[in-house]
């Protein structure tokens, strides 16, 4: 048998596990160090393990906000090597994130060099960089040294490092965590720390405050860039209620008056997480694909402060209009998904509701508190204890110096002599000739009556819980004294405005209404001229080409093209070319097929009801509104089959519908009998042996069938000759009907 058939001496001996059991606990295992160690920030204070050893190694090197600076790449060193056993880059980036003041609301770090820019610019090289705590970070850390909080031991078990800071400032709301875990994320907005401390003080003063009171201290996010948060205040209530919800966030805004009705927009603030080179960007991009029709030009301006200049098109369209159509394509409007997903106790992940988290707060601060007085009573204790002995010997100073000088052992000497304790015998043996004069007396003994007092006070604080509620709203208003509403860094930053009212983004208001005429030409060249040209007004067309079309209209109408194979194009009377010139040609506005013949262009009236007739005598009835297209490829409204086309569109103005064939055969029947549809083929309006569809035209049957005969009209009122059911045949029109077969 070979050594290798047996397990090495020293060795754990091979185990068969299944792939799947392996597979599944590593791969626990690698959720549980994610989720615990790296992603989700605990509840108590607001901080991942990276953020808090950050802090915790740069209180060590003594980089308190009344020290000078140090590079950043010494904190980075002292932090990886005893500390956080990964990448340099990993921890740096962290650093750089809690200094930078557009990132975090209240940063923790404060730098000194290149930490980056809003535009989206990367911080300087952790060798060129210094920094230091903020006095926020320091209360943090207040009290660390006071057995506040348990230490547990470093990755290399050489050192010990806080498993979470005392944190008297609240952290978690007031500048947020972000983290994506395995199963799980955290997304918390940033809050203000002056409504924060509010809330904080109603739930002391009543644990059983509801949600509703909460948000009248504390009424939603305050983020670091500032901006509007555009959102109902019962959406809102719903996300801190469940821990989750989506909320809206714009950019703050501005009109500025040039004269002479001149005006431009300018934006202050930006959304919170938005980088503002690349937003600069996508709006250029939207504006050379023409999707921002009433945006001319937008400008960065901004030095230290924000300012993009948004120059409108043309001084009539609305402010409001121009920032709606931005919003709604791009990142001027944001949405924040919320999701407080969190570690309570530093070992449970799970999901929180605003209320939860305060009280998880100020449990922690509870804890704290109550340990702090403890080590702080065991410091008492122990200087009680040697003024005690102290005061023996101002008491018997003669004989203590006679039994100190004449005894081989005075330490054993004096403790039974006066039944001191060992501390005491100490402290009385190293106690310098000096400490024996009257004044130094009177100081010990006004030392132990004041903490003699302490004492007292602090026992009666660990024994009435009031009393410690009442501490730490001491505590929190003193927090909110310090970084609350009346200092520049506290003020609110974040507009709460509601949900916005709705804004008309359509053509009537936004472009401005005036007359026009379009005219298209027999080879397809299309332009808006200014005013309502009468019928006999000469317009000029190029050599060999004609009118096709004389439309007048609005600059606020959309108008319809219909062509041979039924299909139907949107053209917006404001985007066509201006009477100077030719005009463009009809196929780079909208994609009409080369062999594909216009057959009628009207105005797209939201009344107006059409006919659709096909060559072949089928037709049917739509709505105008119905056939506007939203792409330039149009739409097929009507199908026609066996080598028909589209041939005929009527405006409806009447009851009965009259048609005639080129077989010189006329029909009126019920416009009733003739079907509304969306799209199709189409019903027989009239049947034919030879030929097709003429013309057709709507009638009110009392008023008869009127139609131009020379230069003066002809009409007949009796049409019970002619009357039938959709469908028929028809019989020969009235004497003095024209040999073209038109009604005119």
């Amino acid at each position: 048998m070979s050594d290798d058939d047996h397990p090495q001496e020293g060795r754990d001996p091979i185990r068969p596990v299944g792939f799947e059991e392996a597979l599944s606990e590593r791969y626990l295992a690698y959720a549980l160090s994610t989720i615990m160690a790296r992603s989700l920030p605990d509840v108590r204070d607001g901080l991942k393990p990276v953020h808090r050893r950050l802090l915790y190694a740069m209180r060590e090197l003594g980089l308190n906000p009344r020290a000078g600076f140090k590079k950043c790449a010494r904190v980075v060193g002292d932090v990886m090597g005893k500390f956080h056993p990964h990448g340099d880059a990993a921890i740096y980036d962290a650093m750089v994130r809690l200094a930078q003041e557009f990132a975090v609301r209240y940063p923790l770090v404060e730098g000194q060099g290149n930490f980056g820019n809003i535009d989206g610019d990367n911080a300087a090289a952790m060798r060129y960089t210094e920094a230091r705590l903020t006095a926020i970070a320091e209360a943090l850390l207040e009290g660390i040294d006071e057995d506040a909080v348990d230490f547990r031991g470093t990755y290399d078990g050489e050192g010990a490092e806080p498993a979470v800071l005392p944190a008297a400032f609240p952290n978690l709301l007031a500048n947020g965590a972000q983290g994506i875990a395995v199963g799980m994320a955290t997304n918390i907005p940033p809050h203000n720390a002056d409504e924060i401390c509010q809330a904080l003080l109603l739930l002391i003063r009543n644990p059983e405050a509801s949600l509703a009171q909460v948000m009248k201290r504390l009424p939603g996010p305050d983020f670091p860039t500032g901006g509007v948060l555009v959102e109902n205040a019962d959406k809102i209530a719903q996300a801190y209620a469940t821990g989750r919800g989506s909320l809206r966030l714009r950019a703050r805004w501005q009109r500025e008056d040039l004269g002479r009705g001149q005006w431009q927009a300018v934006v202050t603030e930006m959304p919170y997480q938005v980088q503002k080179s690349r937003l600069v960007e996508k709006i250029a991009e939207l504006l050379d694909a023409r999707r921002l029709p009433l945006l001319a030009d937008i400008r960065d301006e901004s030095a230290e402060d924000v300012r993009l200049v948004l120059v409108p098109k043309t001084r009539s369209i609305p402010p409001e209009a121009l920032l709606e159509s931005l919003f709604q394509q791009t990142d001027l409007e944001t949405r924040f998904g919320l999701n407080m997903n969190v570690l309570d106790g530093g070992t449970v992940p799970r999901l929180m509701g605003l209320v939860e988290v305060l009280r998880a707060f100020l449990d922690h601060r509870l804890e704290v508190l109550q340990r702090r007085t403890h080590h702080r009573l065991g410091q008492i204790a122990h200087r009680l204890e040697v003024l005690e002995g102290y005061l023996v010997v101002y008491a018997n100073l003669d004989e203590v110096i006679r039994l100190i000088r004449e005894s081989d052992e005075p330490k054993p000497a004096l403790m039974a002599r006066w039944s001191l304790s060992e501390v005491q015998a100490d402290a009385i043996l190293n106690m310098r000739l000096r400490a024996l004069a009257r004044l130094q007396e009177i100081e010990i003994r006004e030392e132990h009556a004041k903490l003699t007092a302490e004492q007292a006070e602090l026992q009666a604080l660990l024994a009435d819980e009031s009393l410690q509620w009442a501490k730490i709203a001491e505590q929190i208003a003193d927090i909110r004294t310090k970084f609350g509403a009346k200092t520049p860094l506290g003020k609110r930053r974040t507009q709460i405005a509601g949900a916005p009212d709705a804004v008309d983004l359509s053509v009537e208001a936004l472009v401005e209404r005036e007359p026009v005429t379009v005219v298209v030409s027999e080879q397809g060249w299309v332009r808006a001229l200014k005013g309502h040209l009468a019928p006999d007004a000469e317009v000029k067309y190029k050599d060999g080409d004609g009118e096709r079309f004389r439309v007048p209209c609005q600059s606020v109408d959309r108008l319809l093209l219909f062509t041979a194979s039924g299909r139907v194009y949107t053209l917006g009377a404001d985007n066509l070319p201006g009477g100077r010139g030719q005009g463009e040609p009809l196929r780079l506005l909208v994609d009409v097929a080369a062999e594909d013949e216009p057959v009628a262009l009207l105005v797209a009236a939201k009344e107006l009801s059409l006919i659709l007739a096909s060559s072949d005598g089928r037709g049917f009835r739509v709505a105008a509104g119905a056939c506007i297209a939203q792409t330039k490829g149009g739409r097929q409204v009507m199908n026609p089959a066996g080598g028909a086309e589209l041939a005929l569109i009527r405006p409806v103005a009447g009851d009965h519908v009259a048609v005639i064939g080129e077989n010189r055969r006329l029909l009126v029947f019920p416009l009733s009998e003739l079907p509304e549809m969306g799209r199709g083929r189409g019903v027989m309006l009239q049947r034919y042996k030879d030929g097709g569809l003429s013309d057709l035209t709507t009638i009110t049957l009392e008023e008869g069938l009127a139609w131009q005969s020379g230069e003066r009209m002809r009409r007949e009122t009796d049409l019970v000759p002619w009357l039938g059911k959709r469908g028929a045949a028809g019989r020969q029109p009235p004497h003095g009907f024209p040999r073209d077969n038109r009604f005119g």
